[in-house]
């Protein structure tokens, strides 16, 4: 457009405005007809909206509930319409009381999440409530709080709030009948176990779902002393807000680049602004399982504060988050001699999986919902037993643990717990070979190299995957069967069934030119070559356990130490519990490697103080060499059973 006619399309745009502005102003100006109604100078949101509730079948109440020291805690309360003598369910939680009705349905069943609709049928009453300092709750957060005690100087504890919380309820829902069960998965089980440290006399029954139990031996944080560091996203989103905070912006689409580029895990956190974050500093300046860490182990404090609530410890079999806590407060608790009122459960799900549909495990498929099955039949059935009275069908057996392979549950009067299993060695051959038979040959060497670690799922491999996160455990191990750095041994074809009944256990013989090691162990069921039912699943490469462990913790777990390079030694742990059946036309396989990446950090394999801060200059290759002769007979010691001496 030229100039001049710019300018003349302005001047016609000003005499418009001209016309229309007296207009306006005459109609703003006719203020008589502005009625009282029409002024509004407060705001449009009420100060306390009350939804009417006359056509829903439940009341739900929003309280603060006071605790000893005067902070209150918010709490949701769901009761069914016209309740009278229900028993009431709680479950405490830091990830927001109010989302666990996230629904505004005038239907219980409707309003509540996935894990508590089969509870939501009118019989119970449903509370939740948001930890101290989270959400709307007052007080400071603590990420787990230590019990009162050394690590913890205050009045206050989970075991102090629940016990407050029960008691305020008890005494303050008159619709219920003065009986209480605990419920919760993850975070929300370790509070349930916190809860049994010292129980309120109205909780007469407990499930605590693949709790947080020990961060640093085997559950969220560090697996053996290997960091788990992909939770740096959990620190983050936990504790940098009240509510819900942020995770690390990534960026590239695939975490493998993203902890590599980074270095160590410190770097990668301490750029991120981890420093403004206490839980991050307590938790970086204490990576050896020290005072820091004993003090919390809740298998240990259960055992010293035993209590009589019936306790049913459910754990999944493939949980890829918590899948060390629940199996070993039982197992404390039944070696202490307090198994009576406690019951391990074992599913063939993912971590919190009992809360969703169970029909499958990744490529597993199941011949029914196991997860709503056993919350049926089972789990809601005993609850009821505790909280109203009614009577069992059976009594709940000491163990009761899914077969995978057989696809049933088996019900075990004698699970053996790990310290009292019959074990056989299943030893590394020459020629990559696997058998029960003594072994022969030297070694198997190779170069474990950290700049070019081998992956726990192929790349690319995003922060946010979901479905691939939850059945990473299941996943085929053949894509990496072909690396250079990744040993795998296999048996002969199985002529008949190998049942395994407990928790396997590695023993390893090795040496490495390094100063410092971490050593992955898996055991495998390997397929067929072909499945004409399943053709999918020939050949396939199934993790039923592994683990990874830190080799400067072989001799003491509190006080690490450099390992002598070029020196054979012993690295001797516990893989996941199984309860599987290894059949005829499988084979077994044993694959051992030095890293799982990016889900671990990488071990520079040159000893220095603290991993999470190791320079750039630390990471070295290094060749690692697994004995199976006469400088040591590497195996995984198999808690084998036969049919005829099988518990179930």
């Amino acid at each position: 457009m030229k100039k001049t006619a710019l300018a003349s399309a302005l001047v016609s745009l000003a005499g418009l405005v001209c016309v229309v502005s007296p207009a306006l102003r005459a109609q703003n100006a006719d203020a008589s007809k502005i009625t009282p109604d029409m002024i509004q100078t407060a705001s449009d949101i009420p100060a306390d909206w009350k939804q009417p509730q006359g056509g829903f079948d439940y009341v739900k109440r929003d309280v603060m509930i006071p605790m000893r020291d005067g902070v209150k805690l918010h709490t949701v309360i769901m009761i069914p319409k016209n309740a009278h003598g229900l028993p009431m369910l709680l479950e405490r939680t830091p990830y927001d009381a109010s989302g666990m009705a996230p629904n505004n349905s005038p239907h219980m069943a409707d309003a509540v999440w996935s894990g508590d609709k089969d509870w939501a049928d009118g019989s119970t009453i449903l509370v939740w409530q948001d930890i101290r300092g989270k959400y709307g709750s007052e007080g400071k957060y603590i990420m787990t709080r230590p019990p009162v005690g050394p690590l913890n100087p205050t009045t206050t504890d989970d075991t102090t709030d629940a016990w407050d919380t029960i008691d305020w309820l008890v005494k303050n829902t008159k619709e219920s009948n003065g009986n209480v069960g605990m419920i919760g998965s993850s975070y929300d089980g370790w509070t349930v176990a916190m809860a049994l440290l010292h129980p309120h006399p109205a909780l007469k029954a407990a499930a605590p779902e693949s709790p947080m139990i020990d961060g640093w031996m085997g559950d969220d944080w560090y697996h053996y002393g290997a960091l788990r560091q992909i939770n740096l996203d959990y620190f983050s989103g936990q504790t940098s807000k009240q509510g819900e905070g942020q995770t690390i912006p990534r960026d590239s689409y695939d975490d493998y680049s993203n902890f590599l580029d980074a270095g160590s895990a410190g770097a990668y956190a301490e750029a991120n602004g981890f420093k403004q974050l206490p839980w991050w500093n307590r938790f970086s300046a204490h990576p050896a399982y020290d005072a820091f860490w004993q003090n919390q182990a809740l298998d240990k404090l259960l055992v010293a504060h035993p209590s009589n609530v019936p306790t049913l410890w459910l754990q999944g079999l493939w949980d890829q988050e918590d899948i060390y806590g629940a199996v070993h407060a039982w197992e404390a608790l039944k070696t202490a001699g307090h198994g009576a009122n406690n019951h391990l459960v074992m599913g063939p799900w993912w971590h919190s999986q009992i809360n969703r549909d169970g029909w499958n495990m990744g490529p597993l498929k199941w011949p029914g919902n196991t997860t709503a099955q056993f919350r049926r039949s089972v789990m809601i059935p005993w609850f009821n037993h505790y909280l109203r009275g009614t009577p069992l069908a059976k009594p709940l057996p000491e163990a009761m643990i899914y077969n995978p392979t057989e696809q049933h549950w088996d019900d075990f009067t004698d699970w053996k717990v790990a310290s009292k299993q019959s074990l056989t060695p299943l030893y590394l051959q020459a020629d990559k070979g696997l058998g029960f038979e003594p072994p022969s040959g030297s070694g198997d060497s190779y170069v474990a190299d950290p700049a070019k670690p081998v992956p726990y799922l192929p790349r690319p491999i995003p922060a946010k995957n979901e479905d691939a996160w939850r059945t990473w455990l299941v996943h085929d191990q053949r894509f990496v069967v072909d690396r250079p750095d990744v040993l795998s041994y296999t048996t002969p074809v199985l002529s008949k069934t190998v049942r395994l009944e407990g928790a396997p256990i590695a023993d390893l013989f090795a040496s490495t030119t390094g100063t410092d090691g971490d050593f992955v162990v898996k055991l495998i069921d390997v397929y067929p070559g072909s499945d004409p039912n399943d053709p999918a699943m020939g050949g396939y490469e199934l993790p039923i356990s592994l683990d990874i462990f830190r080799g400067r913790y072989r001799k003491s777990f509190a006080e690490p130490s450099p390992i002598p390079a070029n020196q054979v030694q012993e690295y001797k742990f516990r893989l996941p519990t199984v309860n599987y059946a290894f059949k005829p036309g499988h084979r077994i396989m044993v694959q051992i490697q030095s890293s799982l990446f990016p889900l671990y950090d990488r071990n520079p394999q040159t000893y220095v103080p603290n991993i999470l801060f190791a320079k750039p200059s630390d990471y070295q290759k290094a060749t690692v060499t697994i004995e199976h002769g006469a400088d040591g007979r590497s195996a995984v010691l198999l808690p084998v059973v036969s049919d005829a001496a099988s518990g179930h």
